[in-house]
């Protein structure tokens, strides 16, 4: 089922035509068996990880553990998933000369992502310096063939600066060309930004308004002065992705293995706002969790989303 371009907004009409009325309780449902909404109505979807104060994943949740705030004030959960679906996912890694002794981690740490991820997701390479540029042939936009990828990964030397946000922009892009709705973007790099067309203000304003889930895994060296670890938070955050901070360059393996199996476990919520103005507001969202026994959770999701207008584009 495509979502369409807007930031996990789907217009009324055709969610009439998906949905049906909601089943009492707090089970699972498939979209389906969800909420039907009126004319003039738009809803947004998040996807949740869930952890225990031991930094553990938690799952078998049902609707009635989590509470979903706007701004705020309270909302109304009418869509509740909790299973594995496939996922459209790029990897944007950093191809400047600093990379070089890192790439063979990097290329084994994103191989490690695809054996571990959905037989079903669809997936696709940028390989940036101060050019981007993607790794698989113009007629191929996705592949979740192991040999492929290796070869995008492989396809261009590691030489010249990082336009890390050109990247970015480009990535989320293309990610806006896949049907499915679920949408992750995988950022490796070992500095800051010195060579992009585009600026941070633009790139976080692009996050901001895009349904992909980033996460940023950060290889820096101790003395690069170009290293910005603030902004790869700052941008993952946003969206409720994570970002890491490996001590060896070795460990990108396990961390993109862990990103795989974080996919695989989130939860769906989606909510019509009470809000229904579109004055371009960023609107704050904040989702808790609690266990039968009165356990807290934590909740890691996206930070909020832009209510643009209607007709306005946005990428995805």
């Amino acid at each position: 089922m495509a979502c369409g371009k807007n930031f996990a907004l789907w217009p009324a009409l055709l969610l009439a035509l998906l949905f049906a009325v909601e089943p009492a309780g707090g089970q699972n449902v498939a979209p389906e068996e969800s909420a039907k909404f009126s004319a003039g109505v738009d809803l947004v979807e998040l996807h949740a990880t869930v952890t225990n104060r031991k930094g553990a994943v938690v799952e078998g949740l049902e609707k009635g553990s989590f509470q979903v705030f706007e701004d705020g004030r309270p909302q109304n959960i009418r869509i509740f998933q909790h299973e594995d679906v496939p996922v459209a996912v790029g990897l944007a890694v950093d191809n400047s000369g600093s990379m070089r002794p890192k790439r063979k981690d990097v290329t084994d740490a994103a191989l490690a992502f695809v054996r571990a991820s959905n037989s079903h997701d669809l997936m696709f390479i940028v390989n940036f310096n101060e050019h981007v540029t993607f790794g698989l042939p113009n007629t191929q936009l996705f592949s979740a063939n192991r040999a492929e990828l290796e070869a995008a990964l492989n396809g261009v030397p590691a030489n010249g600066r990082t336009a890390l946000y050109d990247a970015i922009d480009v990535a989320l892009a293309h990610l806006a060309k896949a049907e499915l709705d679920k949408k992750v973007l995988i950022v490796i790099s070992d500095g800051g930004d010195n060579a992009s067309h585009r600026t941070l203000a633009g790139t976080l304003d692009k996050v901001e308004r895009s349904s992909a889930i980033v996460y940023t895994v950060g290889l820096f060296d101790e003395y690069d002065s170009d290293r910005n670890p603030g902004v790869l938070k700052k941008i993952a955050s946003a969206t409720g992705g994570e970002m890491f901070q490996p001590a060896e360059t070795s460990d990108v393996v396990r961390i993109c293995e862990r990103i795989a199996s974080d996919i695989r476990s989130q939860y769906t919520i989606g909510y019509v706002p009470s809000n229904s103005q579109r004055n371009n507001a960023y609107r704050v969202i904040k989702v808790t969790a609690t266990g039968r026994h009165g356990e807290k959770y934590l909740v890691r999701t996206r930070t909020g989303y832009r209510a643009s207008p209607d007709g306005e584009e946005r990428l995805p």
